[in-house]
């Protein structure tokens, strides 16, 4: 089978999955299908995540773009969903620290994710320490078959634990077996993607929902 996707595609289906997801949880939260699609949304962030840490040449400034969007986004995710929960934003800057920590100190790889993971579960992360393992397994495992092989293991373990909500995430290394390593069309939207669709999932609620 070719590998078609390329990075810019991956967007397109990080942020297509995450808004299906959304507008399940506003107006159809009893319709399990926009939930099932959503849950590929964040294993897919978490890709780009990894990627963009490998390549960016300013790791502070993605960073430091990650953290503003996170509390501009903040008071429209909890307006939207009605939680306090740090939106996924705040997750994924955490993920690039742990990151980056872990490619300047080799030797401290170990414990840098174990605090990492720690940590999300101390500050209400929305995805906690499974979103740290996410981030682990994709730095880490670069064969498809060895990814595909403990990325199933994880979620068959992950479901004993937490339940079976995050369970058809087992099916995302399929998408990344077909990505071809080229970034593809630039996407200058995709950071405002964000904060604007929670905006206006927001704004929707008082239109539509009395």
């Amino acid at each position: 089978m070719p590998r078609i996707l390329t990075g810019y595609h991956i967007k397109l289906l990080a942020a297509a999955t995450m808004l299906v997801d959304h507008i399940g949880a506003v107006f159809f939260p009893g319709a399990m299908g926009f939930r099932i699609i959503g849950r590929m949304s964040f294993p897919l962030f978490v890709w780009l995540l990894v990627q963009g840490e490998a390549h960016t040449r300013d790791v502070w400034r993605y960073g430091l773009r990650l953290a503003v969007l996170g509390v501009v986004s903040q008071p429209f995710y909890q307006l939207t969903f009605g939680i306090a929960q740090l939106n996924i934003l705040f997750q994924l800057l955490l993920g690039l620290v742990c990151l980056r920590l872990a490619r300047n100190f080799s030797r401290l790889q170990v414990p840098i994710w174990l605090c990492g993971g720690l940590l999300s579960h101390l500050l209400d992360l929305s995805y906690g320490s499974y979103g740290v393992g996410l981030i682990v397994l994709i730095r880490y495992i670069h064969r498809s078959l060895p990814l595909g092989l403990a990325w199933g293991g994880f979620h068959l373990i992950w479901t004993r634990l937490a339940g079976l909500f995050q369970l058809p995430a087992i099916a995302v290394p399929l998408l990344f077996w077909l990505t071809n390593g080229q970034r593809g069309p630039q996407a200058r939207w995709f950071y405002g993607f964000y904060p604007g669709h929670l905006a206006l999932l927001w704004l929707a609620q008082h239109l539509i929902v009395p």
